[in-house]
């Protein structure tokens, strides 16, 4: 599906590649409905879209909040139109801590924001979708949905169910108009560890904090991908190169990802 002239729908649109989504839709001419919980950084989502401010609009919502999202169709319906695209993109990770040691308030509200929230805006928008001639539904997941990160197992188990959930409604539209892309970003350089309220200090945080893909490459990738009509977008060359490491030998691959990320456990 081309993006031109469509209305998309993105969450987590104040920051990282959320953002940087919008601002390139926007270059290409789509007009967009920003959601986020961060009315300020939302807004500064808006300001720097420029010349093509108009075509965006925010909408701040807490999409792990049924009652909220359930309202985000027709404020937007009446604002746009229309509805053509959702990329549920917004999602946090958990603090970098063992299963045994986290406690249910941080795997609760991990499963809330990542699985949930996509699932909430798919609901909600759906039924709009299936009346578009041609309509897109694209899922954020991670690298860490198919191959399992220390100290990041319920993110990794709330981006699997993402993966799951994609593809089997991927299967469910077949014969529809509705497209169905699932997207597995390896390392990308953006502030979710702030918007996670998560923190890790000293060499481990210079190691495992700021390298990776520049948002703005990411999210190029990611429209690409949906105007390619892909089933899987892998953004980046470690998301690449360890899926096809973890269909060879899953259990080296684990072990690879083990022995590079287990220094980022609190002990």
């Amino acid at each position: 599906m081309k993006v031109a002239n469509k209305v998309v729908v993105v969450t987590g649109a104040g920051s990282g590649i959320g953002r940087e989504l919008v601002l390139d839709l926007l270059s290409k001419g789509a007009h967009v409905a920003g959601i986020d919980v961060n009315a300020t950084t939302l807004d500064e989502t808006g300001r720097l879209g420029g010349p093509r401010q108009a075509q965006f609009e925010p909408f701040v919502t807490n999409i792990s909040e049924r009652a909220a999202v359930e309202e985000l169709p027709a404020k937007i319906v009446a604002r746009f139109g229309r509805v053509d695209c959702i990329i549920n993109n917004a999602g946090i990770i958990q603090p970098f801590v063992r299963v045994s040691d986290l406690d249910f308030a941080a795997i609760e509200r991990v499963l809330n924001v990542n699985l949930f929230g996509t699932l909430l805006v798919t609901k909600a928008f759906l039924p709009h979708l299936l009346q578009r001639p041609q309509a897109h539904i694209v899922n954020i997941a991670s690298m860490g949905g198919f191959v399992p990160v220390p100290g990041q197992t319920i993110y990794g188990a709330s981006k699997a169910a993402v993966k799951l959930l994609s593809e089997g409604l991927w299967s469910e539209l077949l014969g529809t108009n509705v497209r169905v892309s699932t997207v597995f970003p390896g390392a990308v350089a953006t502030n979710i560890l702030t918007h996670s309220n998560v923190s890790i200090k000293g060499a481990v945080a210079r190691k495992g904090g700021t390298r990776g893909l520049q948002p703005r490459r990411a999210a190029q990738i990611i429209v690409r991908g949906i105007e390619r009509d892909a089933f899987h977008v892998f953004v980046g060359r470690d998301a690449a190169i360890m899926d096809a490491l973890y269909r060879l030998n899953p259990a080296f691959a684990a072990r690879t990802i083990a022995k590079r990320m287990g220094e980022l456990l609190s002990r």
